[in-house]
C-alpha cells in the first residue's frame, strides 16, 4: 500500500510575499503619472491689486528708485541722489523733524526694478528706525 501513503509533509505554506501584484500597481501608477504630469499648468502668483488707504498721510517724503537702481530722497520739494544707507538716514532725520508722529517715508519704484531692490530699500529704512513707511502703487493697476 505504499500508493495510499501520505508523504507526511502535505502541502507547504509559503513564507514570502508575492510581489507582482505590488508590481503591477505601481507600474499603473507611475504610467498614470507620467502621462498627467505634463498637462499641469504651473502656479502663478498673482499679486493682489490694491485700493486707496482709509487715510492719506498728510505729511511723506518719498524714496524714488529709479530702473538701474539708483536712490532719490524727496522731501519738502527738493530731490537729491543718495546711497541706501544715506536715503535711510536722511529719511530718518526727516521724520523725526516732523511734528505730525503720522509722517511717512513712501517708496516709490519703477515697474522695471526688481523686488529684491525695494525689499532691500524698505529694510534699509526700516533699521535705520522709520516708524511709518508705504508703498507707492498706480490705483487701480491691471
Amino acid at each position: 500500500m505504499p500508493a495510499l501513503a501520505s508523504r507526511g509533509r502535505g502541502r507547504r505554506t509559503i513564507n514570502e510575499i508575492n510581489m507582482v501584484p505590488f508590481i503591477d500597481v505601481m507600474l499603473v501608477l507611475l504610467i498614470i503619472f507620467m502621462v498627467t504630469a505634463p498637462m499641469l499648468t504651473p502656479g502663478t502668483i498673482n499679486v493682489p491689486k490694491v485700493g486707496k488707504a482709509n487715510r492719506q498721510p498728510v505729511k511723506y517724503a518719498t524714496v524714488l528708485i529709479a530702473k538701474d537702481g539708483r536712490l532719490q530722497f524727496k522731501a519738502d520739494g527738493s530731490t537729491r541722489s543718495v546711497s541706501e544707507k544715506e536715503a535711510a538716514e536722511a529719511a530718518l532725520r526727516w521724520q523725526q523733524d516732523q511734528a505730525d508722529e503720522q509722517a511717512a517715508v513712501i517708496i516709490a519704484a519703477d515697474k522695471s526694478v526688481t523686488y529684491e531692490t525695494v525689499v532691500k530699500a524698505m529694510s534699509a529704512l526700516q533699521k535705520a528706525g522709520v516708524q511709518r513707511v508705504g508703498l507707492s502703487v498706480t490705483q487701480g493697476g491691471g
